[in-house]
């Protein structure tokens, strides 16, 4: 009966340690968004299994310590891993510690004889017999100006660039979210199921690093994180220009994001409305370093309060009134996210106040973790893809 008491204590003492931990971390904003239910359960409950294992190491014989300090390894193991599949954004060991696996996807020459259609790209296609039914993903070391702990990009090609005399696609460049990795899994996952509907035709997408490996550079360049901004503006898209077969009217490209990804890509295309004319905010945050604005001001506007308001995307839009009736702009957000819902509505209604061809979608009971992120792309390239040429309006 003793032992039990002494079990119920390292349970229960184990979950309350969980359950501050998450408290304290969801306070001091340490993960973005907030720790949810879901995911404070499996840490109270990874923590009660390693309080569990705790007291075994007491007054018990050598047999029982080794098996509670192996179990202590695998709870932690099970815990990370339970959390992980919930947000269900890092789906190997690699990409949970934000490793990009080298996958050198092959680029195929651009086909010169080929140039911007007088006509949408779905009047004009007709797809091989041998056309392959997905798309091909993989990795691409696009060179920085300066930004020396960037990633390797991602890169996805639709069916329709994989075959002979391919025709010049729209082009996306993509960026996911903080903490998070490069990856085209989840875009190319929603393009190759919309290519399945056109006859093999989606955009060329880059999945382009803004993050870098040692914080958060708020989509700017500065002093400590390197040129960040300069990276996926120009950089990304000179190479594009030079190595793709895409479509050369900005009409036809889309800056996207997720999460900080999102609030990079409204930034940008806030900031360069003749580059890209179309934008898909995808759960995105308000404006970057929304988390930590403090830190954010010191280690990336060397303490310039006034530079890291002048950042916001809100804030950009003012400064280039009457630039953006061009620009086709879809903001999504889930509709189980209440820590973003607020701000992707303010950001919306900001950019359709602006000029921009506007659409605020809620996506039913998703949340900010895949489910939100494969719902939102999914409607903003629907809205998207006759805007792209790709389908009949």
């Amino acid at each position: 009966m003793r032992w039990f008491a002494v079990a119920l204590i390292g349970i229960v003492g184990g979950a309350l340690v969980g359950l501050g931990l998450v408290i304290l971390v969801n306070s001091l904003d340490l993960f973005s968004p907030p720790l949810t239910i879901q995911s404070t359960a499996w840490i109270m409950a990874t923590f009660a299994g390693i309080g569990l294992a705790i007291v075994n190491l007491w007054k018990s014989r050598w047999w029982r310590k080794v098996i509670a300090s192996v179990s202590i390894i695998l709870f932690a193991l099970v815990g990370t891993v339970g959390v992980n599949a919930y947000y269900g954004l890092n789906k190997t060991v690699g990409s949970l510690f934000g490793v990009v696996v080298d996958k050198p996807i092959d680029i195929r020459p651009i086909n010169t004889a080929t140039a911007d259609p007088t006509q949408p790209v779905y009047k004009t296609w007709k797809p091989p017999a041998d056309m392959p039914k997905t798309g091909k993903q993989g990795t691409q070391v696009i060179p920085a100006s300066n930004f020396p702990t960037v990633r390797p990009a991602g890169i996805y090609l639709p069916p329709a660039a994989l075959v002979k005399n391919a025709p010049p696609l729209p082009l996306v460049i993509m960026m996911m979210g903080l903490p998070g990795n490069p990856d085209p899994q989840y875009i190319g996952g929603v393009l190759d199921g919309l290519a399945a509907k056109n006859n093999g035709l989606a955009p060329i997408v880059i999945v382009a690093d803004q993050i870098g490996t040692q914080g958060d550079p708020a989509c700017v360049d500065s002093t400590k994180y390197g040129k960040a901004g300069t990276y996926v503006t120009k950089d990304v898209v000179e190479w594009a220009k030079e190595n793709l077969n895409i479509l050369k009217d900005p009409k036809y490209w889309t800056m996207a994001g997720y999460s900080n990804g999102g609030a990079c890509a409204f930034a940008y295309v806030a900031q360069s409305p003749e580059l890209f004319g179309n934008l898909a905010d995808i759960s995105g945050d308000e404006y970057a370093g929304g988390e930590t604005p403090e830190e954010t001001t010191r280690d990336v506007f060397a303490g310039d309060k006034q530079a890291f308001e002048a950042a916001k995307p809100t804030s950009i839009l003012r400064m280039f009134p009457g630039k953006y009736a061009s620009v086709n702009a879809v903001f999504t957000v889930g509709g189980n996210d209440p820590g973003f819902l607020p701000g992707a509505e303010r950001n919306a209604k900001a950019a359709e106040a602006a000029g921009m061809r506007t659409t605020y979608y809620v996506v039913p009971g998703a949340g900010h973790v895949v489910d939100g992120l494969d719902g939102g792309l999914r409607k903003a390239f629907d809205i998207l893809y006759p805007e792209l040429g790709l389908r009949a309006p």
